[in-house]
């Protein structure tokens, strides 16, 4: 689209782009999210050789890894905030800067280290997709939306998948300790191509008290049912992948299963891997109907019926593909995040996704340490492996089946309703 005065091209009001000095952006930010994802992922293919680096039980181990889900979930309201506030260039340079000094600590061989590294590397990572959304938000047009938060989404979870499949490999010829090193310096770079491509916006400024106006997205966003349901919908569905494929899926397949180490590194992969193609290709369907629950829905009663097979039916189909496809439709869960946004003001696409990473991360959070209790603490000790597995599946139906219920009631969002 051209100004009719001067002839200039204005940034693009019509077709795919709003504004593609913010795509160039965007395209480095796929970069930070996928290394995010690489280094979340990364542990859970290194258990045996973290509990010896941090001289600790596996319970104690899975203790310093789950502190990244406290800073990543309370600090995705910081980063939504300073998002609306300062525009991105600033906070997604911060948030590589913090993740980069976390994986350089949790390099060092003492447990409180870990812990730090640990603490450091959630809280830079909310900025992450919080700020990929962001850019997204400000170059695609709005139709273009789900399919764009897809497409981050396929590229943080192909990070996921490298974080296990790659790294398993790379562990038999490195140390954790280069591992991580080698992650730091990843995200130094990047964080330098982040400062000096991402659009300088003007700072918004908002009237009366300071901490009052900072916080007033968020009481747009928090006094809607819609986002508290978003949030708890889309945290359900990220459990499963969360707490089971990329923290205790690999030792669960050892011990309960009887699977090799590489073959049960590899079908835990791919369940991130699923979610690289599920994410942008359920995210295009549901822009194309124009509706958000029909395809969550389908997704959430599919992902049910591979855990069902996974635990009860095993030899119909391998654990691989069924891991696969469990992935795909759990890319579902990121249809919650354009609900979301869609059912709050466009003044406040920032915080919303800020709000929904807290909710859906504070569900890690939360579900994380239980599953640990009942199911990781008796791990190495259960002597009947098969009715521990069953244990876990169990859980996870639980959980995805009141995702399903939630779905049930959350309010059709889709530009076919709007019209």
């Amino acid at each position: 689209m051209r100004n009719n005065m001067t002839g200039e091209k204005v940034p693009g009001r019509t077709g795919i782009f709003q504004d593609r000095t913010f795509i160039i952006a965007w395209v480095f930010g796929l970069l930070f999210y996928f290394l995010e994802y690489v280094i979340r992922s990364a542990p859970a293919v290194m258990i045996t050789q973290l509990t010896a680096l941090f001289k600790a039980t596996p319970l104690g181990l899975s203790s310093i890894l789950g502190t990244y889900y406290y800073t990543y979930s309370a600090t995705s309201l910081i980063a939504g905030v300073s998002l609306d506030r300062f525009g991105a260039k600033y906070p997604l340079t911060f948030g590589t800067g913090i993740l980069f000094l976390g994986c350089m600590l949790f390099a060092i061989p003492m447990a409180v280290m870990g812990d730090i590294g640990r603490l450091l590397q959630g809280a830079g990572s909310a900025f992450a997709f919080t700020g990929c959304v962001y850019l997204a938000a400000h170059g695609f047009a709005p139709k273009y939306l789900a399919t764009a938060i897809g497409v981050t989404q396929c590229i943080g979870m192909l990070g996921g998948s490298a974080g296990q499949f790659v790294t398993g490999s790379l562990l038999k010829s490195t140390t954790v300790t280069t591992f991580w090193i080698v992650a730091g310096i990843g995200c130094g770079i990047i964080c330098l191509l982040l400062f000096f491509s991402t659009p300088k916006e003007k700072m918004r400024r908002y009237e009366g008290h300071v901490v009052l106006s900072i916080l007033k997205p968020y009481q747009i966003v928090f006094t809607n049912l819609q986002s508290y349901l978003s949030g708890l919908i889309s945290g359900l569905l990220f459990a499963p992948t969360t707490i089971f494929a990329m923290t205790w899926g690999v030792t669960i397949l050892q011990h309960d299963r009887g699977m090799s180490y590489d073959v049960a590194v590899v079908s835990c992969s791919m369940v991130p891997l699923g979610w690289v193609i599920g994410a942008p290709l359920l995210g295009w369907i549901s822009d194309q109907i124009g509706k958000r629950k029909p395809v969550l829905l389908i997704s959430i009663l599919c992902m049910l019926v591979c855990l069902v097979q996974l635990a009860y039916i095993p030899n119909l189909c391998r654990p691989v593909v069924t891991m696969l496809i469990f992935g795909i439709f759990s890319g579902a869960a990121m249809i919650p995040y354009s609900i979301i946004k869609e059912a709050n003001p466009d003044s406040v696409k920032g915080s919303a996704t800020g709000g929904i990473n807290f909710l859906t991360f504070g569900v890690t959070a939360i579900l994380g340490p239980v599953f640990a209790h009942f199911f990781g603490k008796t791990l190495l000790t259960t002597t009947d492996p098969q009715a521990h597995f069953a244990g876990v599946i169990i859980f996870l139906l639980a959980t995805t089946t009141i995702a399903l219920l939630l779905s049930r009631i959350i309010t059709e969002t889709g530009q076919a309703v709007k019209k």
